[in-house]
C-alpha cells in the first residue's frame, strides 16, 4: 500500500510588483538615508557579502547606443534584482535623458518581483551618495570649498550630498554650456540657501578647491591635476568606459586612487587605462577599493596635503540598497 501523499498547498497568487515613477522617488529615497543605505552596500561587498559580475554593455548596430543589464545580489540588507539601462546619445537632441531604464527587485526569499522603479532619479541620488560616503572618508575634516564640473542632474545631487558631509561655505561651477551653467546656479542658490559661483573656465572653479566633482558628459579630460590644491579631494563620476576620462594624467598620477570595485575599474575606467596606457600609472599603484577603507582593512587619507581621487563607476548593489529603502518606506506606509 503507497504511503499517503503529502497535501499540495493551493497555489498563491502573488500581488503584482509596484511601479514607482520617477517623480515618486525623491520623497522615498531621502539623500541622508540614501548615504547609508549606499555606505551599507560598500561595507557588504568589502565582506564578500555580495554577488555581482560586471555588467553587459550590448552595442546596438548602426548607432552609438547600447543596452545594459547589472544584475546583483546583496547580502546586507537582502536583496535580489538588477538595473536594466538604455545608453541612447541622440536622446539630447529630442530633449530627453540619453539614459533611460527600470531597477526590479525580487523577493529574495521566492524569487518574485516586488518593486520596479524608474531608475533615472535612483541612479542620480545613489550615485551622489556614493560620492558622499568617499567624501567623508577620504576628504580632510575641514574641506569647505566645492568646486563642480558639469551642471546636470548629478551636479544637482552632487551638491546636495556634498552639503550632507561636509561643512562647505563656498561653491563653484563650470560647464560648457553657460546658459545651463548660469540655471543651475540659481537654482541650487534657491534651494540651498548657498551662494554658487558661475565660474568662467574649469580651472577657475577649481582653484583653491578642497573637494571637486566631475559630473560633465565629457570623453575629453576637463581637469588637470597642477590645477589641485594640496589637500584637495576629487570624485569622479562622468566618464563610465574605457575610452573615456575626465580627469588628465597628471591628476591620476599625483593622488591616491581609490575605485568602488577593482574589477570594474580595471575593465571599466578610461581615467585610469588612459593613464596608465601612457605610462603614468601601473595597476599595482592602485590605492584600492573603497570599502577597504571604511572597514579599516585599507589606510585613507594619510596626510592633510595628500591629493585623494574617488573614481565611480556605479554598482548595481548601490541601486539593490536604494531600491531596499524605497521598497521599506512604501510597506511602512
Amino acid at each position: 500500500m503507497n504511503p499517503p501523499k503529502p497535501d499540495t498547498p493551493e497555489p498563491t497568487e502573488l500581488p503584482p510588483p509596484r511601479f514607482i515613477s520617477a517623480p515618486e522617488v525623491p520623497g522615498l529615497l531621502p539623500m541622508r538615508e540614501c548615504i547609508e543605505a549606499v555606505e551599507r552596500a560598500f561595507l557588504a561587498l568589502a565582506g564578500e557579502r555580495t554577488e555581482q559580475p560586471l555588467r553587459t554593455v550590448i552595442p546596438i548596430p548602426d548607432s552609438r547606443s547600447s543596452f545594459l543589464t547589472m544584475p546583483a545580489w546583496l547580502g546586507d540588507p537582502p536583496a535580489l534584482g538588477a538595473k536594466l539601462l538604455t545608453l541612447f546619445p541622440g536622446n539630447h537632441e529630442r530633449g530627453i535623458a540619453s539614459h533611460q531604464g527600470l531597477i526590479v527587485l525580487f523577493d529574495p526569499d521566492t524569487g518574485s518581483p516586488v518593486l520596479v522603479v524608474d531608475a533615472g532619479p535612483v541612479t542620480a541620488l545613489r550615485t551622489a551618495a556614493a560620492s558622499a560616503v568617499a567624501t567623508r572618508a577620504l576628504a580632510r575634516d575641514d574641506a569647505s570649498s566645492l568646486a563642480i564640473l558639469g551642471s546636470g542632474v548629478q551636479a544637482r545631487s552632487h551638491l546636495e550630498a556634498m552639503l550632507r558631509v561636509r561643512p562647505i561655505r563656498r561653491v563653484r561651477a563650470w560647464s560648457p554650456t553657460h546658459t545651463h551653467l548660469e540655471a543651475f546656479a540659481r537654482e541650487m542658490e534657491e534651494r540651498h540657501g548657498l551662494p554658487v559661483q558661475v565660474a568662467a573656465d574649469a580651472r577657475s572653479a577649481v582653484h583653491g578647491a578642497d573637494v571637486v566633482c566631475t559630473v560633465t558628459a565629457s570623453s575629453e579630460p576637463v581637469l588637470q591635476g597642477e590645477w589641485l590644491s594640496a589637500g584637495c579631494h576629487v570624485n569622479a563620476v562622468g566618464a563610465s568606459t574605457a575610452i573615456t576620462r575626465e580627469l588628465d594624467s597628471d591628476t591620476v598620477a599625483r593622488s591616491a586612487f581609490f575605485v568602488d570595485r577593482m574589477d570594474s575599474a580595471l575593465a571599466e575606467a578610461g581615467d585610469w587605462i588612459l593613464a596608465r596606457s601612457e605610462g603614468a600609472v601601473r595597476d599595482e599603484e592602485l590605492a584600492g577599493e573603497l570599502g577597504g577603507v571604511l572597514t579599516g582593512d585599507l589606510p585613507g587619507r594619510r596626510a592633510p596635503d595628500q591629493i585623494t581621487v574617488f573614481k565611480s563607476l556605479g554598482l548595481a548593489v548601490q541601486d539593490l540598497a536604494a531600491a531596499v529603502l524605497i521598497l521599506k518606506k512604501l510597506q511602512a506606509d
